[in-house]
């Protein structure tokens, strides 16, 4: 569904939590280039593979491929040093840069599975500014779909995870905000899955605002 005026028409929340890639930018040309190619290197099929990367860890998926010889971890590492020279095509989603600048720079945190420098450069590529709380990869030992990642994000913040809204794209980044007891904004810009129906959803921030009330607490809601 999309959002609108009075999907949260009483809730405030600590702090917003949003995952990095088909959230708050768009990298699936570069990511699935890159992966599209190292599944073909490995004699993978990747029409039946390449739609199911998206939302988690590099690492994790190697292992669940658990192709024969393969070493998941030096593989990740092969991986993202051609995600690092890759950054064709990536882009913010729209609106994307305003709405985060309206937020207070500790009120936000980006929570996302790619390694942190892959997310400092993917943010750099589409003109977004980085904030002072980022949890990537390497600062958890299970990746999404485990809550561990946004649970770190709201402690980091020094706020419960109950108590914030987490923007998310992927099947597996929303069942880790819902495991984390989190509410969730689903982010419709590069796909429309079903796992996020239920939850309120945007296609783009141009639709939204943040604003806070005179308690502190942060809202959000639809431009008229």
């Amino acid at each position: 569904m999309n959002m609108t005026a009075n999907a949260f028409p009483a809730t405030g929340f600590s702090a917003f939590l949003f995952d990095m890639d088909g959230t708050i930018l768009t990298s699936i040309l570069a990511t699935e280039r890159v992966w599209a190619g190292w599944m073909r290197g490995h004699g993978l099929d990747v029409a039946a593979l390449l739609p199911t990367i998206h939302g988690m860890r590099a690492i994790d998926t190697m292992r669940r491929l658990a192709v024969p010889g393969m070493d998941p971890e030096v593989e990740a590492r092969r991986l993202l040093a051609l995600e690092l020279e890759d950054v064709g095509g990536i882009e913010a989603i729209r609106g994307a840069a305003a709405f985060l600048a309206s937020l207070p720079q500790d009120r936000w945190a980006v929570v996302t599975s790619a390694p942190k420098a892959l997310a400092l450069r993917r943010m750099e590529a589409a003109g977004l500014t980085a904030p002072p709380v980022i949890v990537t990869a390497e600062d958890v030992s299970r990746g999404k779909p485990a809550p561990d990642c946004f649970l770190l994000g709201a402690e980091r913040l020094r706020v419960t995870a109950e108590s914030c809204l987490i923007f998310e794209d992927a099947p597996a980044g929303i069942a880790a905000a819902e495991a984390a007891g989190a509410r969730v904004m689903v982010v419709t810009a590069t796909h429309d899955d079903k796992s996020g129906a239920g939850h309120a959803a945007i296609e783009s921030y141009e639709s939204i605002a943040a604003m806070t009330d005179a308690a502190g607490a942060l809202h959000v809601r639809a431009r008229s």
